[in-house]
């Protein structure tokens, strides 16, 4: 495959225009022009903006157990729409990922039903499942814990057990709100395993990062979209229902907002991951059901931030490609690099039409930015050479696969 005019952004935040030619899957070479275009797919991006593949490390597919919300098939259709080529889901599925005899079977359940690449979190457990953890070292991103609040038996409150997971882990990305977030960051200071503080919601979530970093430990920080987008505010002011907007974490206040934009840009704050939490609308309009879906519009609603110039695209690009394969380790992602996968999205910077105008892929049939206005739009998205995604059609063919790990 060749990709034709595509504008590209450097390290230092200046453009470039370039062809693109993939080769067996990989980015094979970057130039001014491709002249000998014989036996190639030709795409034309038209000197639109092409970005890496975003990779998505905080998802909630559902899948098993609870498929009516969102699938392997239906969220990874989601993630296509939005220019994502690789995600990983949490292991709170039904039954939770906490055993490798479990793991081993989600892997399974979702081979042949994916339009992108995945992979999948173990699962810490409250009655000391410490002794699994090595078994899956090599074919897990890391090992997820609750502190606050989970299903099953995720919610993990003894400090012997903590300290016994978070030992037997290569890495640990914890769900600590409050208080729980010094309380991991001991763990981590205590045992040397690296961190990973997922959804920061307040700022003084962020200090304790940036403390932690200037203490030299190993720690990282994600922020979702809503947590930098909306706030209580948006809540009350909901079109629909007051009950569309609830979250773990729950939304703060604009002076967070604020903060997380701040940590972001700074580089005190690693990465942006969705935690796509799907659940129907009527779920949600019924009763008191937390989280929401996220992935298919991430992207497009992270370009605002570009466009009102809180972050430049250079850095966004770091956040939501390179920083999160780089943190997880995962193979031949997040770059337009040679040698790697050729997974790319084309983009129209231009198109900043509203949310509401689309039809909704993800199961869950709506979206936390249904009264605001995209700051660029996802054309095409491409995994390993294959168009998976364009102009609002998908390629049937299923080509995703898993991800893979390196030491």
């Amino acid at each position: 495959m060749i990709i034709k005019n595509c504008k590209l952004i450097n390290s230092d935040n200046t453009e470039s225009i370039k062809d693109i030619l993939i080769e067996n899957g990989k980015f094979s070479k970057f130039e001014d022009s491709i002249s000998s275009t014989e036996g190639h797919e030709i795409v034309d991006a038209n000197f639109n903006y092409v970005l890496p593949g975003i990779v998505d490390v905080h998802t909630h597919m559902r899948d098993p157990g609870m498929a009516h919300k969102e699938d392997i098939t239906s969220g990874s259709m989601a993630c296509a729409r939005g220019g994502v080529t690789t995600f990983l889901d949490m292991p709170n599925t039904i039954p939770n990922t906490t055993s490798y005899e479990l793991f081993v079977e989600k892997k399974a359940n979702a081979v042949g039903r994916s339009y992108v690449d995945y992979g999948f979190y173990f699962g810490g457990s409250k009655g000391d499942n410490s002794q699994e953890i090595p078994s899956v070292h090599s074919i897990a991103a890391a090992t997820k814990i609750f502190l606050n609040v989970s299903t099953g038996d995720m919610l993990v409150e003894d400090g012997t057990v903590l300290e016994n997971i978070f030992k037997a882990s290569k890495l640990v990305a914890v769900h600590a709100e409050d208080d729980m977030v010094a309380r991991a960051i001991d763990y981590g200071r205590s045992t040397g395993i690296p961190l990973y503080l997922c959804h920061l919601s307040k700022e003084s979530e962020v200090k304790q990062l940036a403390d932690a970093k200037k203490e030299g430990l190993k720690i990282f920080g994600e922020v979702t979209p809503h947590h930098l987008f909306l706030n209580r505010e948006d809540v009350a002011k909901s079109e629909r229902s007051d009950l569309l907007l609830r979250m773990k974490p729950e939304l703060k206040e604009k002076s967070d907002n604020e903060a997380l934009w701040k940590g972001l840009a700074d580089g005190t704050i690693d990465t942006v991951g969705t935690d796509h939490a799907p659940h129907l609308i009527q779920e949600k309009l019924e009763k008191m059901t937390f989280g929401v879906p996220s992935v298919e519009h991430s992207l497009e609603i992270m370009l605002n931030g570009v466009k009102e110039k809180r972050i430049s695209l250079a850095r966004l690009i770091e956040v939501m490609t390179i920083n999160p394969s780089n943190i997880f380790k995962i193979k031949n992602k997040g770059q337009l690099k040679v040698g790697y996968d050729g997974d790319l999205v084309i983009i129209d910077i231009k198109d900043n039409s509203p949310f509401s105008q689309d039809k909704i892929i993800s199961k869950s049939n709506w979206t936390p930015y249904e009264d605001k206005n995209r700051g660029g739009k996802v054309i095409t998205t491409i995994l390993r050479g294959n168009i998976v995604y364009s102009n609002g059609n998908f390629n049937n063919n299923k080509i995703g696969v898993e991800v893979g790990y390196y030491d």
